[in-house]
């Protein structure tokens, strides 16, 4: 393994990517920032850990769904277990956090790393164009979490529940434990500027697939929401106030 190569580790938490993780495995292990691929299978009923593992990645399974909080410190303790495990890599490396989704478009994430290598940011955030596939909701969740954050850090977030970001290791540390579920990501950008660390967003080419408009979408969209609500609560924040 290069040094460069050693600098980050990615984590992939998917549930039922089966026809979907094997090229996000393979096109975020082609990146040569990325030094290794864990995937975590939280509690999937497909083959999503066959098809991982044998694209590559090493794989960590929950017997039962645990939620993408959960699921992204398994990969994080499981990135320390290799680390500790190897003698070409005595650093902790910056954990690069990717949807199993994104398929081919992983190939885009390298942007990510690039400010938390070099010491410019300590957690970078991708946010996406227009995406291909239809569906989406009316903004409730985003809206939310944006006005959270700004709230309570002045910071005013572009997309504050994108997935995909790099996390140095004091960010990452700064935001331990991880808030439950869905709240995570903007728990995370909370926790990691009331650290006096920085964050920064970075424009990043990626696709993937978009939560619908039929009762399973809303009720995904429920479940964030509720988790957004929590993660703000638990850090001050009272959503029922005016900004």
């Amino acid at each position: 393994m290069s040094a460069l190569a050693a600098q980050v580790s990615a984590v992939i938490p998917c549930k039922d990517e089966a026809d979907r993780i094997a090229a996000t495995v393979r096109a975020v292990a082609a990146l040569p920032q990325v030094g290794r691929v864990v995937v975590v299978d939280d509690g999937s009923t497909d083959d999503t850990s066959r098809v991982a593992r044998e694209a590559g990645a090493d794989v960590v399974r929950h017997e039962r769904n645990r939620g993408k909080a959960a699921a992204l410190e398994t990969g994080a303790r499981r990135v320390r277990e290799l680390e500790r495990a190897d003698a070409a890599a005595p650093w902790r490396s910056a954990l690069l956090f990717v949807d199993g989704d994104l398929q081919e478009t992983a190939a885009n994430l390298g942007v990510l790393t690039t400010a938390v290598l070099d010491g410019t940011a300590d957690m970078t955030i991708a946010t996406l164009p227009a995406q291909i596939t239809a569906g989406g909701g009316r903004g409730l969740v985003v809206n939310l979490a944006r006005r959270g954050i700004r709230h309570l850090t002045g910071f005013t977030a572009v997309q504050p529940l994108s997935g995909m970001r790099c996390v140095g290791p004091r960010a990452f540390d700064a935001a331990t434990p991880l808030a439950r579920g869905w709240g995570v990501e903007t728990a995370l950008t909370v926790d990691v500027l009331r650290a006096g660390l920085s964050v920064l967003e970075v424009p990043c080419e990626l696709q993937h697939r978009v939560s619908g408009s039929d009762w399973r979408g809303q009720l995904h969209r429920a479940g964030q929401y509720r988790d957004v609500w929590l993660a703000l609560v638990a850090r001050g924040w009272r959503p029922w106030h005016r900004d």
